[in-house]
């Protein structure tokens, strides 16, 4: 038999790559683990954890401000940005960002450096070489994608994980791209006291939802924030435009944006441009040398992870799972996703098996205020695929935690079958990640809508809001 240096080697130490190196080096395989950037991968040391330490500090912030209208002396409150700055480090480290050490305590093998296949059973990392192994995970996630905006590289344009890193939260800025991440974003920005503008290609924010859903967060940018939104603009160039001084004297270098609007070229001047106009799966390793098929989607898999090259699997952004393949959930992108999918992986190297993936349940968060919360198919989703359904919407105003806790914007939406079963649902409200996992059990348990509406809630509680969809929809 061929000899190999190891059983497994995983490409990528995020979430997915991590999970599976984990679980295979403690199923008694020999594991090595390479990673070419920092160790932890995105998530956690320029993703989620940063982003939810910055999010949880400035909505935190803003909502003690809010406060006022309740009697709380809060009108002149102010931050150290020094202190939040290394609040959020501080959740970084807690979390293992940078650190190998959970991975060199389980016994696996870390390689630092950019990883290219030379074959089917080989690989060469930088100065380590080649290395072989009976099977590999990929598990490279995603890159920014490239704006297509002309100047962007000369005018210093940042990345939105470079937010959190700032020396100073910029005067006015805008936010490129209005998606999940451009809205986290503009609103962290907002709430911490920049003047934001944020455009958006398409004719409203979040697209990849329900239109219900970026008339909510619309409403609340603009009118509560004081956030400038710019749907249906394409930003087409930015060049730098010396420095201004600001208000307050201090001087400080602007960007010139331009944009398409309604037909017309405008521009307007910042002190920041931030890209959050999307990823693309990280596929340069030479994965033709392994004869692993591959496109601008990702890498393909079957529904066990499995490559077009069997001994090969590919996990979390980097993979390509079409939606059209498993036709039960959208297209999602999230740590819960990437380390679901390598734990299949690794389970079906461990095991020789043939586990495949189930898509139902997993849910698509945006971190703001109201949170977003998502889950199955979108009405457009719906009707792409000719199914017939019905859908309910109740908004969070008809319960009476909106009027406790005074907040009235924000639904709960169910789309279902013929069954009065569950397909599809979004929540827009206080807590929302929370209020969603009743509804993620439903789906996965099979339950139909009067299982949801017969159970206890609690009277001044958001998910009575999920209770009376639930009870106005089984109805349908």
């Amino acid at each position: 038999m061929k000899k190999f240096d190891y059983d497994l080697v995983v490409i990528g130490s995020g979430a997915a790559g991590g999970t599976a190196a984990l679980m295979a080096a403690g199923a008694g395989l020999s594991v090595a683990l390479v990673e070419a950037g920092a160790w932890g991968g995105t998530n956690i040391n320029r993703r989620d954890i940063p982003y939810a330490a910055a999010s949880h500090f400035s909505q935190t912030f803003f909502s003690a401000i809010e406060a006022s209208k309740f009697g709380l002396s809060s009108t002149s409150l102010k931050y150290n940005y020094p202190s939040v700055l290394n609040w959020n480090l501080v959740a970084q480290k807690r979390a293992g960002a940078g650190s190998k050490k959970e991975f060199e305590a389980a016994g696996i093998k870390c390689i630092s450096g950019f990883a290219q296949f030379i074959s089917p059973t080989e690989i060469s990392v930088g100065d380590t070489g080649n290395i072989t192994a009976k099977k590999f995970i990929i598990a490279t996630g995603a890159t920014p994608v490239d704006p297509g905006i002309t100047g962007s590289s000369e005018a210093e344009c940042i990345l939105p994980e470079e937010v959190f890193t700032l020396r100073r939260i910029p005067k006015v800025v805008m936010v490129v791209g209005g998606g999940s991440t451009g809205c986290e974003i503009a609103e962290y920005l907002a709430e911490m006291g920049s003047k934001v503008l944020l455009t958006e290609i398409s004719e409203r924010l979040l697209p990849k939802e329900d239109p219900e859903v970026g008339e909510v967060i619309e409403k609340r940018f603009s009118k509560t924030l004081g956030i400038k939104v710019l749907t249906s603009s394409r930003v087409v160039a930015t060049v730098k435009a010396g420095k201004e001084t600001l208000p307050n004297g201090r001087k400080t270098s602007v960007t010139k944006v331009s944009f398409m609007r309604g037909g017309q070229e405008k521009s307007v001047k910042v002190e920041a441009v931030i890209l959050a106009t999307g990823s693309e799966p990280a596929v340069d390793l030479g994965l033709s040398n392994a004869e692993i098929q591959f496109s601008a989607r990702g890498i393909k898999v079957a529904p066990t992870m499995q490559t077009t090259t069997k001994n090969i699997y590919a996990v979390g952004d980097v993979a390509d799972a079409t939606p059209e393949k498993h036709t039960d959930a959208v297209e999602i992108s999230s740590t819960e996703k990437a380390s679901y999918e390598a734990a299949i992986a690794a389970s079906n190297i461990v095991n020789r098996a043939k586990g495949t993936v189930d898509y139902r349940g997993f849910v698509r968060l945006t971190d703001t205020f109201p949170k977003v919360a998502a889950t199955g198919l979108t009405e457009d989703e719906c009707i792409a695929r000719d199914l017939k359904y019905n859908q309910t919407l109740v908004p969070i105003s008809s319960v009476s935690a909106s009027n406790t806790q005074e907040y009235q914007d924000g639904f709960v939406k169910l789309i279902t079958n013929r069954e009065h079963k569950i397909i599809g649902a979004t929540i827009v409200a206080p807590n929302a990640d929370l209020l969603i996992q009743e509804i993620v059990l439903a789906i996965k348990a099979d339950l139909k809508l009067i299982d949801i509406a017969s159970a206890p809630h609690i009277a001044l509680g958001w998910g009575e809001a999920v209770r009376v969809a639930a009870r106005r929809a089984s109805r349908g």
